[in-house]
Protein backbone atom coordinates (compact mmCIF):
# COMPACT_ATOMS: atom_id res chain seq x y z
CA UNK A 1 0.00 0.00 0.00
CA UNK A 2 2.50 2.03 1.26
CA UNK A 3 4.64 1.39 -2.57
CA UNK A 4 1.25 2.64 -4.31
CA UNK A 5 1.27 5.81 -2.33
CA UNK A 6 4.78 6.44 -3.11
CA UNK A 7 4.63 5.74 -6.87
CA UNK A 8 1.21 8.10 -6.90
CA UNK A 9 3.30 11.17 -5.00
CA UNK A 10 5.92 10.95 -7.46
CA UNK A 11 3.71 10.60 -10.73
CA UNK A 12 1.10 12.83 -10.22
CA UNK A 13 3.41 15.61 -8.40
CA UNK A 14 5.93 15.56 -11.27
CA UNK A 15 2.85 16.54 -13.96
CA UNK A 16 0.93 18.86 -11.70
CA UNK A 17 4.62 20.45 -11.54
CA UNK A 18 4.67 19.94 -15.37
CA UNK A 19 1.75 22.09 -15.97
CA UNK A 20 2.33 24.52 -12.92
CA UNK A 21 5.34 25.91 -14.91
CA UNK A 22 3.69 25.32 -18.41
CA UNK A 23 1.15 28.42 -15.94
CA UNK A 24 4.60 30.02 -15.12
CA UNK A 25 6.21 30.26 -18.27
CA UNK A 26 2.89 31.63 -20.03
CA UNK A 27 4.28 35.25 -20.74
CA UNK A 28 7.52 34.41 -22.14
CA UNK A 29 6.22 32.80 -25.76
CA UNK A 30 4.17 35.58 -26.26
CA UNK A 31 6.04 39.00 -25.15
CA UNK A 32 7.30 40.17 -28.36
CA UNK A 33 2.89 40.05 -29.16
CA UNK A 34 1.78 41.84 -26.01
CA UNK A 35 5.28 44.38 -26.51
CA UNK A 36 3.36 45.13 -29.79
CA UNK A 37 0.05 45.45 -28.80
CA UNK A 38 1.01 47.85 -25.44
CA UNK A 39 3.61 49.43 -27.60
CA UNK A 40 6.09 48.75 -24.88
CA UNK A 41 9.95 49.04 -25.01
CA UNK A 42 12.05 46.66 -24.22
CA UNK A 43 12.61 46.69 -20.47
CA UNK A 44 9.08 47.05 -20.03
CA UNK A 45 8.03 43.53 -21.78
CA UNK A 46 11.34 42.19 -20.04
CA UNK A 47 9.26 43.14 -16.39
CA UNK A 48 6.73 41.14 -17.64
CA UNK A 49 8.17 38.53 -18.68
CA UNK A 50 10.29 38.27 -15.40
CA UNK A 51 7.28 38.94 -13.09
CA UNK A 52 5.98 35.58 -11.96
CA UNK A 53 9.09 34.56 -11.66
CA UNK A 54 9.80 37.49 -8.88
CA UNK A 55 7.30 35.75 -6.20
CA UNK A 56 7.57 32.14 -7.65
CA UNK A 57 10.79 32.59 -5.98
CA UNK A 58 10.76 34.22 -2.69
CA UNK A 59 7.66 32.06 -1.99
CA UNK A 60 9.36 28.68 -2.24
CA UNK A 61 10.82 29.69 1.36
CA UNK A 62 7.71 30.02 3.15
CA UNK A 63 5.36 27.87 1.29
CA UNK A 64 8.12 25.05 2.30
CA UNK A 65 7.32 25.63 5.88
CA UNK A 66 3.70 26.35 5.22
CA UNK A 67 3.72 22.83 3.59
CA UNK A 68 5.67 20.88 6.17
CA UNK A 69 3.57 22.62 9.19
CA UNK A 70 0.23 22.28 7.16
CA UNK A 71 0.69 18.82 4.53
CA UNK A 72 2.05 19.21 1.51
CA UNK A 73 -0.54 17.51 -0.43
CA UNK A 74 -3.21 20.01 0.93
CA UNK A 75 -0.75 23.04 -0.16
CA UNK A 76 0.05 21.70 -3.60
CA UNK A 77 -3.28 21.64 -4.42
CA UNK A 78 -4.21 24.63 -2.99
CA UNK A 79 -1.76 26.76 -4.74
CA UNK A 80 -3.12 25.06 -7.94
CA UNK A 81 -6.21 26.39 -7.26
CA UNK A 82 -5.66 29.43 -6.25
CA UNK A 83 -3.15 30.28 -9.48
CA UNK A 84 -6.73 29.54 -11.61
CA UNK A 85 -8.09 32.86 -10.82
CA UNK A 86 -5.47 35.25 -11.97
CA UNK A 87 -5.22 33.28 -15.04
CA UNK A 88 -8.63 34.01 -15.59
CA UNK A 89 -8.18 37.21 -14.65
CA UNK A 90 -4.90 37.88 -17.24
CA UNK A 91 -7.41 36.65 -20.15
CA UNK A 92 -9.64 39.75 -19.33
CA UNK A 93 -7.22 42.58 -18.72
CA UNK A 94 -6.71 45.14 -21.59
CA UNK A 95 -4.13 46.80 -19.77
CA UNK A 96 0.10 46.57 -19.24
CA UNK A 97 -0.58 47.42 -15.38
CA UNK A 98 -3.48 44.94 -15.46
CA UNK A 99 -1.45 42.00 -17.05
CA UNK A 100 1.73 42.74 -14.78
CA UNK A 101 -0.62 42.77 -11.60
CA UNK A 102 -1.93 39.16 -12.43
CA UNK A 103 1.62 38.29 -13.63
CA UNK A 104 2.69 38.54 -10.15
CA UNK A 105 -0.13 36.43 -8.89
CA UNK A 106 0.45 34.03 -11.19
CA UNK A 107 3.97 33.85 -10.24
CA UNK A 108 2.75 31.50 -7.34
CA UNK A 109 3.00 28.53 -9.48
CA UNK A 110 6.73 28.65 -9.42
CA UNK A 111 6.69 27.62 -5.70
CA UNK A 112 5.23 24.21 -6.79
CA UNK A 113 9.12 22.85 -6.86
CA UNK A 114 9.35 23.13 -3.41
CA UNK A 115 6.29 22.09 -2.14
CA UNK A 116 6.56 18.84 -4.67
CA UNK A 117 9.80 18.04 -3.04
CA UNK A 118 8.60 18.57 0.55
CA UNK A 119 5.74 16.10 -0.67
CA UNK A 120 7.63 13.98 -2.16
CA UNK A 121 10.61 13.33 0.16
CA UNK A 122 8.35 12.68 3.09
CA UNK A 123 7.64 9.40 1.10
CA UNK A 124 11.29 8.12 0.64
CA UNK A 125 13.54 6.90 2.69
CA UNK A 126 16.64 9.07 2.30
CA UNK A 127 19.24 6.46 0.46
CA UNK A 128 16.02 6.64 -2.45
CA UNK A 129 15.27 9.86 -2.34
CA UNK A 130 18.02 10.91 -4.75
CA UNK A 131 16.01 9.07 -7.63
CA UNK A 132 12.98 10.64 -6.79
CA UNK A 133 13.98 14.34 -6.53
CA UNK A 134 15.84 13.49 -10.06
CA UNK A 135 12.66 12.56 -11.70
CA UNK A 136 10.56 15.85 -10.25
CA UNK A 137 12.67 17.57 -11.82
CA UNK A 138 11.59 16.79 -14.78
CA UNK A 139 8.50 19.05 -13.88
CA UNK A 140 11.11 21.90 -15.22
CA UNK A 141 9.49 20.69 -19.16
CA UNK A 142 6.52 22.82 -18.10
CA UNK A 143 8.89 25.78 -19.47
CA UNK A 144 9.29 23.82 -22.53
CA UNK A 145 5.15 23.24 -22.96
CA UNK A 146 4.55 26.58 -22.87
CA UNK A 147 7.28 27.41 -25.33
CA UNK A 148 5.42 24.80 -27.57
CA UNK A 149 1.77 25.30 -26.70
CA UNK A 150 0.78 29.28 -25.61
CA UNK A 151 1.98 30.42 -29.19
CA UNK A 152 -0.42 27.44 -31.40
CA UNK A 153 -3.34 28.54 -28.94
CA UNK A 154 -2.92 32.12 -29.06
CA UNK A 155 -3.00 31.41 -32.97
CA UNK A 156 -5.89 29.44 -32.99
CA UNK A 157 -8.22 30.72 -30.69
CA UNK A 158 -6.59 33.80 -30.04
CA UNK A 159 -4.29 35.82 -27.06
CA UNK A 160 -7.24 35.48 -24.18
CA UNK A 161 -7.37 31.75 -24.52
CA UNK A 162 -3.77 31.50 -23.72
CA UNK A 163 -5.12 32.28 -20.20
CA UNK A 164 -8.47 30.77 -20.07
CA UNK A 165 -6.93 27.27 -21.65
CA UNK A 166 -4.32 27.00 -19.04
CA UNK A 167 -6.71 28.08 -16.40
CA UNK A 168 -9.17 25.05 -16.90
CA UNK A 169 -5.84 22.23 -17.37
CA UNK A 170 -4.61 23.62 -13.91
CA UNK A 171 -8.22 23.01 -12.59
CA UNK A 172 -8.27 19.71 -13.43
CA UNK A 173 -4.55 19.12 -12.66
CA UNK A 174 -5.45 19.91 -8.94
CA UNK A 175 -8.74 17.91 -9.03
CA UNK A 176 -6.76 14.68 -10.21
CA UNK A 177 -3.56 15.43 -7.97
CA UNK A 178 -6.29 15.72 -4.71
CA UNK A 179 -8.42 12.56 -5.91
CA UNK A 180 -5.29 10.05 -6.78
CA UNK A 181 -2.86 11.13 -4.16
CA UNK A 182 -2.64 10.36 -0.52
CA UNK A 183 -1.41 12.21 2.75
CA UNK A 184 1.85 10.73 4.05
CA UNK A 185 1.87 8.62 6.61
CA UNK A 186 3.03 9.05 9.76
CA UNK A 187 4.67 12.60 8.97
CA UNK A 188 7.37 13.84 10.56
CA UNK A 189 7.05 16.48 13.27
CA UNK A 190 7.09 20.34 11.49
CA UNK A 191 10.00 22.41 12.29
CA UNK A 192 9.34 25.58 14.19
CA UNK A 193 10.17 28.65 11.81
CA UNK A 194 13.44 29.64 14.07
CA UNK A 195 14.58 25.83 13.43
CA UNK A 196 14.02 25.63 9.25
CA UNK A 197 16.16 29.55 8.94
CA UNK A 198 18.79 28.16 11.43
CA UNK A 199 20.64 26.93 8.53
CA UNK A 200 21.03 30.76 7.32
CA UNK A 201 23.95 30.57 9.48
CA UNK A 202 25.77 28.12 7.36
CA UNK A 203 27.91 30.18 4.84
CA UNK A 204 27.97 26.60 2.44
CA UNK A 205 24.54 27.31 2.44
CA UNK A 206 24.79 30.92 0.73
CA UNK A 207 27.92 29.27 -1.19
CA UNK A 208 25.55 26.67 -3.08
CA UNK A 209 22.66 29.52 -3.14
CA UNK A 210 25.25 31.46 -5.64
CA UNK A 211 25.98 28.05 -7.44
CA UNK A 212 22.41 27.32 -7.98
CA UNK A 213 21.76 31.28 -8.79
CA UNK A 214 24.21 30.59 -11.50
CA UNK A 215 22.89 27.47 -12.75
CA UNK A 216 18.88 27.07 -12.01
CA UNK A 217 18.85 30.48 -12.48
CA UNK A 218 20.49 30.55 -15.57
CA UNK A 219 18.40 27.76 -16.85
CA UNK A 220 15.17 29.91 -16.04
CA UNK A 221 16.43 32.97 -17.38
CA UNK A 222 17.27 30.97 -21.24
CA UNK A 223 13.82 29.41 -21.03
CA UNK A 224 11.99 32.53 -20.10
CA UNK A 225 14.01 35.14 -22.34
CA UNK A 226 15.39 33.08 -25.80
CA UNK A 227 11.83 33.31 -27.38
CA UNK A 228 12.32 36.93 -27.59
CA UNK A 229 15.74 37.00 -28.52
CA UNK A 230 15.29 34.66 -31.29
CA UNK A 231 12.10 36.69 -32.16
CA UNK A 232 14.02 40.10 -32.38
CA UNK A 233 17.58 38.30 -33.64
CA UNK A 234 16.74 35.53 -36.32
CA UNK A 235 12.97 37.21 -36.94
CA UNK A 236 11.60 33.45 -35.87
CA UNK A 237 7.62 33.04 -35.28
CA UNK A 238 6.83 32.43 -32.28
CA UNK A 239 6.19 29.08 -32.93
CA UNK A 240 9.39 28.60 -34.51
CA UNK A 241 11.10 30.36 -31.33
CA UNK A 242 9.15 27.96 -29.21
CA UNK A 243 10.82 24.24 -30.98
CA UNK A 244 13.78 26.04 -30.40
CA UNK A 245 13.43 27.17 -26.45
CA UNK A 246 11.48 23.61 -26.05
CA UNK A 247 14.94 22.07 -26.92
CA UNK A 248 16.69 23.98 -24.93
CA UNK A 249 14.77 23.17 -22.25
CA UNK A 250 14.18 19.35 -22.56
CA UNK A 251 17.97 18.68 -23.05
CA UNK A 252 18.55 20.87 -19.68
CA UNK A 253 16.20 19.03 -17.57
CA UNK A 254 17.03 15.61 -18.99
CA UNK A 255 20.79 16.07 -18.60
CA UNK A 256 20.26 17.54 -14.48
CA UNK A 257 19.88 13.45 -13.53
CA UNK A 258 22.91 12.56 -15.53
CA UNK A 259 24.76 15.82 -13.41
CA UNK A 260 23.81 14.45 -10.19
CA UNK A 261 25.20 10.56 -11.16
CA UNK A 262 28.66 12.12 -12.64
CA UNK A 263 28.98 13.96 -9.24
CA UNK A 264 28.19 11.04 -7.48
CA UNK A 265 31.15 9.52 -9.33
CA UNK A 266 33.67 12.26 -9.39
CA UNK A 267 32.46 14.59 -6.42
CA UNK A 268 30.54 17.41 -7.09
CA UNK A 269 32.97 20.23 -6.27
CA UNK A 270 35.10 18.42 -9.02
CA UNK A 271 32.02 18.44 -11.49
CA UNK A 272 31.09 21.75 -10.76
CA UNK A 273 34.78 23.29 -11.60
CA UNK A 274 34.74 22.13 -14.51
CA UNK A 275 31.10 23.57 -15.64
CA UNK A 276 31.68 26.21 -14.25
CA UNK A 277 34.49 26.78 -16.23
CA UNK A 278 32.22 25.50 -19.45
CA UNK A 279 29.93 28.16 -18.41
CA UNK A 280 32.80 30.94 -18.84
CA UNK A 281 33.93 30.03 -22.26
CA UNK A 282 30.25 29.45 -23.69
CA UNK A 283 29.18 32.63 -22.50
CA UNK A 284 31.96 34.82 -23.88
CA UNK A 285 31.98 32.51 -27.25
CA UNK A 286 28.42 33.25 -27.38
CA UNK A 287 29.07 37.13 -26.95
CA UNK A 288 30.49 37.53 -30.45
CA UNK A 289 28.10 34.98 -32.10
CA UNK A 290 24.70 36.14 -30.80
CA UNK A 291 23.93 37.17 -34.39
CA UNK A 292 24.65 34.00 -36.11
CA UNK A 293 21.67 31.68 -35.92
CA UNK A 294 24.38 28.50 -36.25
CA UNK A 295 26.78 29.08 -34.11
CA UNK A 296 24.28 30.31 -31.33
CA UNK A 297 22.25 27.25 -31.65
CA UNK A 298 25.13 25.47 -30.68
CA UNK A 299 26.42 27.20 -27.76
CA UNK A 300 22.97 27.02 -26.69
CA UNK A 301 23.02 23.37 -26.71
CA UNK A 302 26.09 23.49 -24.72
CA UNK A 303 24.96 25.67 -22.29
CA UNK A 304 21.57 23.77 -21.69
CA UNK A 305 23.76 20.56 -21.07
CA UNK A 306 26.46 22.75 -18.51
CA UNK A 307 23.48 24.09 -16.86
CA UNK A 308 21.32 21.39 -16.50
CA UNK A 309 24.14 19.26 -15.20
CA UNK A 310 25.04 21.69 -12.66
CA UNK A 311 21.88 22.10 -11.11
CA UNK A 312 22.13 18.26 -10.84
CA UNK A 313 25.95 18.55 -9.36
CA UNK A 314 24.38 21.51 -6.65
CA UNK A 315 21.94 19.43 -5.42
CA UNK A 316 24.03 17.05 -4.53
CA UNK A 317 25.98 18.81 -1.86
CA UNK A 318 22.75 19.76 -0.42
CA UNK A 319 22.04 17.45 2.19
CA UNK A 320 25.72 17.88 3.29
CA UNK A 321 24.87 21.44 5.31
CA UNK A 322 22.29 20.19 7.39
CA UNK A 323 21.34 16.68 7.02
CA UNK A 324 18.65 16.85 9.64
CA UNK A 325 16.91 20.32 7.64
CA UNK A 326 17.32 19.72 4.02
CA UNK A 327 14.01 20.74 3.26
CA UNK A 328 15.23 24.32 4.58
CA UNK A 329 18.21 24.40 2.78
CA UNK A 330 16.70 23.10 -0.40
CA UNK A 331 13.59 26.18 -0.09
CA UNK A 332 16.25 28.52 0.25
CA UNK A 333 18.45 27.63 -2.24
CA UNK A 334 15.97 26.64 -4.87
CA UNK A 335 14.36 30.29 -3.84
CA UNK A 336 17.93 31.80 -4.75
CA UNK A 337 17.86 30.28 -7.40
CA UNK A 338 14.52 30.80 -8.67
CA UNK A 339 14.98 34.61 -8.55
CA UNK A 340 18.79 34.34 -10.38
CA UNK A 341 16.47 33.78 -13.63
CA UNK A 342 14.54 37.45 -12.72
CA UNK A 343 17.82 39.60 -13.10
CA UNK A 344 19.11 38.54 -16.44
CA UNK A 345 16.15 38.66 -18.82
CA UNK A 346 16.13 42.58 -17.34
CA UNK A 347 19.45 43.34 -18.04
CA UNK A 348 19.35 41.74 -21.46
CA UNK A 349 16.21 43.99 -22.14
CA UNK A 350 18.19 46.80 -21.13
CA UNK A 351 21.02 46.31 -22.67
CA UNK A 352 19.06 45.61 -25.81
CA UNK A 353 17.23 48.91 -25.72
CA UNK A 354 20.24 51.06 -24.68
CA UNK A 355 22.70 49.40 -26.92
CA UNK A 356 20.94 47.79 -29.59
CA UNK A 357 23.00 43.86 -29.00
CA UNK A 358 22.48 41.17 -26.18
CA UNK A 359 26.22 40.63 -26.46
CA UNK A 360 27.44 42.92 -23.22
CA UNK A 361 24.68 40.53 -21.53
CA UNK A 362 26.72 37.34 -22.11
CA UNK A 363 30.19 38.73 -21.29
CA UNK A 364 28.37 39.67 -17.54
CA UNK A 365 27.03 35.92 -17.55
CA UNK A 366 31.07 35.14 -18.05
CA UNK A 367 32.10 36.98 -15.38
CA UNK A 368 29.42 35.93 -12.74
CA UNK A 369 30.66 32.23 -13.43
CA UNK A 370 33.63 33.27 -12.96
CA UNK A 371 33.21 33.98 -9.46
CA UNK A 372 31.18 30.71 -8.69
CA UNK A 373 34.55 29.42 -10.26
CA UNK A 374 37.06 31.14 -7.77
CA UNK A 375 34.75 30.63 -4.77
CA UNK A 376 35.19 26.48 -5.72
CA UNK A 377 38.52 27.05 -6.04
CA UNK A 378 39.01 29.22 -2.43
CA UNK A 379 40.94 26.11 -0.42
CA UNK A 380 38.54 27.00 2.17
CA UNK A 381 36.01 25.22 0.39
CA UNK A 382 37.63 22.57 -1.50
CA UNK A 383 37.95 20.21 1.59
CA UNK A 384 35.31 17.19 1.15
CA UNK A 385 34.08 16.72 4.38
CA UNK A 386 33.36 20.80 5.74
CA UNK A 387 29.81 20.41 5.84
CA UNK A 388 28.01 21.67 9.51
CA UNK A 389 25.04 19.41 10.55
CA UNK A 390 22.51 20.57 12.99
Amino acid sequence: MKHKGQMAALLFSTLAMIVSFTVWSVFSPIASLLQEMYQLSETQKSFLIVTPILLGSLMRIPMGIIADKFGARKIYTLTMIFSVFPLIAAGFSNSYTALLFWAFLIGMTGTTFTIAITYVTRWYPQEKQGLALGIIGVGNLGTAMAALIVPSIVHWFGLNWAFWSLAVILAAMSLVFWMCTADVPNPPKAKTLKESLSVLKFKETWVLSCYYFLTFGGFVAFGFYLPTLFQETFLFTATVSGWFVAGFVIVATLIRPLGGYIADQLGAKQVLRLLFAGIVCTSLIMAFVVSSIVSFCICCFVMAILLGAGNGAVFKLVPDVSPNNTGAVTGIISAVGGIGGFFPPLVMGFLMETTGSYSIGFVLLAIFATGCLCMNLIPEFKKKHQFHSA
